[in-house]
């Protein structure tokens, strides 16, 4: 797994295995402080959660409240330029990174694992970002040929994409002429999917088309070609030779006269209509294979697709407030320990060399994050560009004090 700043172990984990790092003569003293660390962590992180909830609110689809006021135009682009501000800044605390256009790119010229080509109006967006958080290197089995031909590929796999989208204006779609389907015109999109492959990145596009594959249009061209001239010959060979030549002799081209009996125009009927009724029949193939195509997406994406709209943002707050509080916790840990004082660097190094040695994961550890959120809760002493933990007994003090200050007007 290549480096990344998010830290792959559940909080209860982290505090556990800072606890044990720690020792047992610290251990009741340290979940103490953990606990402290967490609630204060929490009720910083419910008013970035509040501006959200009421920055986003004006164009949540899925709302079940009634507004006292009406909302104008310029108000409504005022909250969602806000709310895209919030929403970047807990996806950088989540530890999410932001996937760029050029893998956007990527994901739409290289091969499909679903055997699925898509195709995206990437002019109907006014804003898209996506962002992505954990990224491995996978195998994957494609079978192609009805399942006689196996082919094993590697291919980058994110664990979790978060999306958002934001349509233009009306006018825009009433110039091209034609509206976006399910979606409203400047309305916004927030979703996030779990184990979504790089190169099927466009599948999460809301205005993706199913497109045929050259390989599909051969596979049914073929097909088509081949029937219909066995078709046009066992079916109409007779008759459309004899009615070449009855046009012939009336343009001219030929002097011997021909006879098409009534029997020639009913076989020529009924050929016409087995060749037609073979034309439907392969159209019909070609939308049955487009159907499986978009069945195969919307099972991707059920499977997928972990939380939509308000929901995303709940769910983020929660994974940013968790990456703060492992970050901090891991930081102060090493620093208590430690019997010296340490620069940012030397901590930074003893980190992640840690989680390399003792638990094999490789990860870019967020040390000024961690730092700056100890700086201001007073957890650490800082002299110049060197840091020390002030002791468990006066770090409880200090988080209990801080907690009482939130709640003094209550």
């Amino acid at each position: 797994m290549s480096n990344a700043r998010f830290i792959p172990f559940r909080k209860h984990d982290i505090i556990n295995l800072c606890q044990a790092y720690l020792g047992e003569s610290q251990s009741g003293s340290f979940m103490e402080f953990a606990t402290l660390l967490q609630s204060v962590t929490h009720y910083q992180y419910h008013e970035l959660l509040e501006s959200l909830k009421n920055n986003y609110a004006p164009f949540d689809p899925n709302s079940d409240t009634r507004t006292l006021t009406p909302i104008t135009n310029e108000q409504r682009a005022s909250y969602q330029s806000a709310f895209a501000k919030d929403f970047a800044t807990v996806l950088n605390a989540a530890n999410f990174e932001t996937i760029t256009n050029q893998d956007l790119q990527d994901a739409l010229n290289e091969e499909s694992l679903f055997k699925v080509r898509l195709a995206v109006e990437f002019d109907d967006f006014a804003e898209v970002v996506f962002y992505r958080r954990g990224e491995s290197q996978k195998t994957e089995t494609l079978r192609s040929f009805w399942g006689l031909k196996k082919k094993q590929i590697q291919f980058t796999n994110y664990d979790r994409v978060a999306i958002f989208i934001r349509f233009k204006d009306e006018q825009y779609f009433l110039e091209k002429g034609k509206m976006p389907v399910g979606f409203e015109p400047n309305s916004t999109i927030v979703k996030l999917f779990q184990n979504v492959p790089k190169a099927d990145l466009e599948m999460l596009f809301p205005n993706s088309e199913v497109k045929m594959r050259p390989i599909d249009k051969l596979i049914i061209g073929s097909s088509a070609l081949i029937g219909g001239a066995v078709v046009l010959v066992t079916k109409l060979g007779a008759s459309i030779l004899l009615l070449i030549a009855l046009i012939a002799f009336w343009g001219g081209w030929r002097s011997e006269e021909v006879h098409m009996s009534q029997q020639h125009f009913i076989t020529f009927a009924i050929g016409m209509g087995v060749f037609g009724s073979f034309i439907f029949k392969e159209w019909s193939k070609f939308k049955n294979r487009k159907i499986r195509f978009m069945k195969a997406l919307a099972d991707n994406l059920y499977f997928k697709n972990l939380d939509n709209n308000a929901g995303v943002f709940h769910t983020l707050v929660d994974a940013a407030e968790e990456e703060d509080v492992k970050e901090a916790l891991l930081a102060y840990t090493f620093l208590l320990k430690s019997e010296s004082a340490m620069t940012a660097e030397q901590l930074d190094s003893q980190i992640e060399q840690w989680f390399k040695e003792e638990h094999n994961c490789q990860l870019d550890f967020e040390i000024d994050d961690a730092l700056d959120k100890l700086v201001r809760l007073e957890l650490v002493n800082q002299q110049s560009d060197l840091y020390s933990a002030v002791d468990l007994d006066k770090a409880k003090q200090r988080l209990d004090a801080r907690w009482d200050d939130y709640f003094k007007f209550a």
